[in-house]
């Protein structure tokens, strides 16, 4: 019996392959995926890992024997996934493991119109499925197996993009993106295709071992090589993608990265531009000034726990335009309330070119404050050294206590944010002040309690 509790997360399914999960196991997970969601037809998509193709072919057979006819789009990026998902309206499957190292494989969900499927709304129902299904062994196919077919979706989800975002009248443009081996190397050529910009490509080669560096660029590592391409070739702007190109990260002229919270706000008060008064998500980590430029651009900021499924879930009961992590996910609604790290790099081409000035320049206005980072403690006792930092600011004058998500202390002029790793025996410190003296002086009282 596969044990799924080591491989089935809150979002999605990741784990090592084949030592957690093979492509007779996928098979299972497609055939529970298209009995769960009722599905008579489903889109499936992967990333470039060398267990992709098998995994995803052996899911698209086992839905097919549940009667779904099966759309196979190949290789593609998670977020066009999600555009083909909406598109054709159908339940989505995409075969990825993001940032991870090579070994690792997974599965990310979704219903029809890119609806996220995570533990609360269906993948616990798809895990139960299949351990049944492992434990007694799989139903007999339907009477009317699904057909599977093969589609090409790149050219469509291309244009849908460009709809989204005015790119005409742009300067010309040098940039520079890092795809990392990983999916952007497929999707931005033609993304970018017969805009006035000078593409300088790094690591466009899908390759799934990421011979050149991991595909992670929040880990300032990773984003090296691009920082020194920038300031070599003297470019206006560099990109760094992920492995399943959800996820966007910017440096400056100057390689200097640029916060996602000054992104988060800067794509804020675009979106809001084409629908004043709107409603923008952004999560409690991101920084003081996204709520600000929402305010000031006459939008109403909405702020939520960390991870996608509670930020799709507020953006679809509030109806919200726009919403943004830390972490550099980015979603709109004209794209179903999806994540999408391309269109967010397009607004960012889009206000850039639209003035004459240096992206550095663009960016200072919705860059107000200074910040840790995100800091990783590992701990064996998360809840008591949770508690210890609690029972430290409790009784503070001028000082308010939060628990949306993990705990939250905030101050005149400072405020910090600990958070328990759901994965990891971690916590996860993120402080945010009018300067960085104050951030450094909050962040070592912090990091002493929690590492005492």
């Amino acid at each position: 019996m596969p044990d799924l509790s080591q491989i089935v997360k809150a979002y999605d399914v990741r784990g090592v392959v084949p030592d957690q999960w093979d492509e007779r196991l996928a098979e299972l997970f497609g055939a529970a995926f298209a009995e769960i969601t009722g599905a008579t037809a489903i889109v499936i998509g992967h990333d470039m890992r060398p267990s992709s193709p098998g995994l995803s072919r052996a899911f698209g057979k086992g839905a097919a024997g549940r009667g779904a006819d099966v759309t196979e789009i190949g290789l593609c990026s998670t977020d066009e996934l999600y555009y083909a998902s909406g598109a054709l309206d159908v339940p989505g499957a995409m075969f990825t493991a993001s940032h991870n190292p090579a070994q690792y494989n997974g599965i990310k969900m979704c219903r029809a119109g890119a609806a996220p499927v995570g533990q609360d709304s269906g993948l616990a129902d798809i895990r139960a499925l299949v351990e049944r299904w492992a434990a007694d062994g799989a139903p007999e196919p339907v009477a009317e197996p699904g057909a599977i077919g093969q589609r090409d979706v790149l050219g469509d989800y291309a244009a849908h993009l460009r709809t989204l975002v005015d790119l005409s009248g742009i300067r010309p443009l040098k940039v520079v993106v890092d795809a990392g081996n990983g999916m952007g190397g497929h999707t931005v050529p033609t993304v970018l295709a017969d805009l006035p910009v000078e593409l300088v490509p790094m690591y466009f080669e899908l390759d799934g071992t990421f011979p050149n560096h991991e595909a992670n660029p929040i880990d300032p590592a990773n984003i090296v090589d691009l920082q020194a391409k920038v300031r070599e070739t003297g470019a206006d702007i560099g990109l760094a993608f992920d492995g399943d190109a959800d996820r966007c990260f910017v440096v400056d002229e100057r390689g200097e990265p640029v916060p996602p919270s000054a992104i988060t706000a800067l794509v804020a008060a675009r979106e809001l531009g084409k629908t004043p008064g709107g409603t923008v998500i952004h999560n409690l980590i991101t920084s003081w000034t996204v709520p600000e430029v929402v305010r000031e651009n006459g939008g109403t900021p909405v702020r939520t726990r960390v991870g996608h499924s509670f930020i799709k879930g507020e953006m679809a009961r509030t109806g919200a335009i726009f919403g943004g992590e830390h972490s550099a996910h980015y979603y709109f609604r004209d794209f179903w309330n999806a994540d999408t790290g391309m269109l967010a790099a397009l607004h960012v081409l889009a206000a850039l070119g639209q003035q004459e000035g240096p992206l550095s320049g663009l960016v200072s206005a919705y860059d107000r404050y200074a910040a840790s980072g995100e800091i990783n403690s590992r701990v064996d006792d998360q809840e008591g050294r949770a508690a210890a930092v609690k029972a430290a600011f409790a009784d503070r004058e001028g000082v308010t206590l939060d628990e949306l998500d993990g705990l939250t202390v905030t101050a005149a002029d400072w405020w910090f944010n600990i958070r328990p790793s759901n994965t990891e025996p971690l916590l996860r410190l993120n402080v945010e002040a009018r300067d960085a003296g104050t951030v450094e002086k909050v962040r070592d009282e912090v990091l002493a309690l929690v590492r005492a």
